[in-house]
């Protein structure tokens, strides 16, 4: 489903996955896609609260065995 860029938070614990995914998220232009793989148990809530606050929006999740995937489209730069 990706034709975006893809990131590997497997194994990484609260709140690394989040602030990551924020970070990559910083760096693609508005539009981008982003897939983000993590095992982390509170990033089903963390990522889409990030998502929200952020303006960046969750196209769709999954979990694929101990593997959660958030499909991510990136939300336009806010003013100021």
């Amino acid at each position: 489903m990706s034709d975006g860029v893809d990131l590997d938070l497997t194994g990484l614990k609260c709140p690394l996955p989040v602030l990551r995914t924020r970070k990559a998220l910083r760096a693609l232009a508005p539009g981008a896609r982003l897939t983000v793989a993590c095992t982390d148990p509170m990033a089903a809530i963390d990522i889409p609260n990030l998502l929200r606050e952020d303006g960046h929006r969750l196209e769709s999740s999954a979990r694929e065995g101990g593997v959660l995937r958030f499909f991510i489209l990136r939300g336009a730069d806010r003013p100021g």
